[in-house]
């Protein structure tokens, strides 16, 4: 199968993680001290992806500092990577719109920033290539909102939202990975904030073809709020292994003068006072804490100068 352009959704608020995502986007969060949108890369880049492109608003200039890239051009993992900044906030199909000079051949293949997964990328671009869909959603029967109309034995998505079907045989999550060809951008428009839902159900109601392809099988996490963030750490530390990373990852945690217990991650250049004790902790890069703090189920990602638990510090 030839390789395929991506293209990562990086321009979110991240309102849900606040005050984690006041001075950066939500997929620069960092999990086991990597950015959250550098899942996405290594996963896109596993499945063939040539090219990177991502789009930026709020914070964007994080990407530079933690990417590297310079005016919004780079590299990742020996693949071209290139920003695209929205001073206005173009939503989903906006940003596929505004983006779409950029891709080199379709399809493209797009994954949520802020979703960790690793999923059967191989069969969703096979089926859309193969169907000639429009657009081919990946879904879920399980793990979140069922809010996807789907035929699987016709291979279509019937409605989103109840619109325009109300019954369909499935219903399904939608992962926010998905594979679109040119034929999307008839529905949207990069003058103004676009979301995506509208158009598909516009393309559905049409008679273009919008395709499903089911995902059951594999992670999918989306870590919009705190608790999902934790529990994802949680899992790695436990054992959970994504298929495009090195089995040797995540890095254990260690910290001689300090107590450690359950799942811990601890950041670069991250310091833990003097017999502080942690418990299902995430320290980030450069964070500290106090001497003697306690703390349990926290996010440091300033300064913990208090014991917590369960506070984001």
């Amino acid at each position: 199968m030839p390789g395929f352009p991506a293209f990562v959704l990086g321009a979110g608020l991240g309102t849900r993680l606040r005050p984690l995502t006041d001075d950066r986007p939500k997929p620069l969060v960092p999990v086991f001290g990597k950015p959250l949108i550098t899942f996405a890369f290594d996963h896109l880049i596993a499945a063939g992806a040539t090219s990177l492109l991502v789009n930026t608003h709020h914070r964007a200039e994080a990407y530079d500092t933690l990417l590297g890239t310079v005016h919004g051009r780079g590299e990742y993992g020996g693949h071209p990577l290139m920003l695209r900044h929205e001073p206005v906030l173009l939503d989903t199909g906006g940003g596929i719109a505004n983006i779409a000079d950029l891709v080199p051949s379709w399809p493209l293949l797009v994954h949520n920033g802020d979703v960790l997964a690793d999923l059967d990328l191989h069969g969703l671009i096979r089926t859309h290539l193969e169907s000639g869909a429009d657009a081919t959603l990946g879904l879920r029967r399980a793990g979140g909102p069922l809010q996807v109309g789907f035929d699987p034995a016709g291979g279509r998505v019937l409605g989103i939202r109840g619109e325009p079907a109300r019954e369909a045989p499935l219903q399904c999550l939608f992962t926010g990975i998905y594979a679109v060809s040119p034929g999307l951008l008839d529905y949207l428009d990069a003058s103004r904030p676009n979301p995506l839902v509208p158009a598909l159900i516009r393309m559905i109601a049409d008679g273009r073809a919008v395709g499903g392809f089911l995902m059951d099988a594999g992670t999918w996490w989306d870590l919009g709020t705190p608790d999902a963030y934790l529990d994802a750490h949680g899992a790695l530390a436990g054992g959970h292994r994504l298929s495009y990373l090195p089995g040797s990852w995540p890095p254990r945690a260690e910290c001689p003068h300090a107590t450690l217990s359950g799942f811990n991650a601890i950041g670069d250049g991250a310091q833990i006072g003097e017999g502080a004790s942690l418990e299902d902790c995430v320290v980030w890069p450069g964070a500290k804490t106090a001497s003697r703090v306690r703390l349990r189920r926290c996010i440091v990602h300033k300064f913990a100068g208090r014991s917590a638990d369960g506070e984001i510090l």
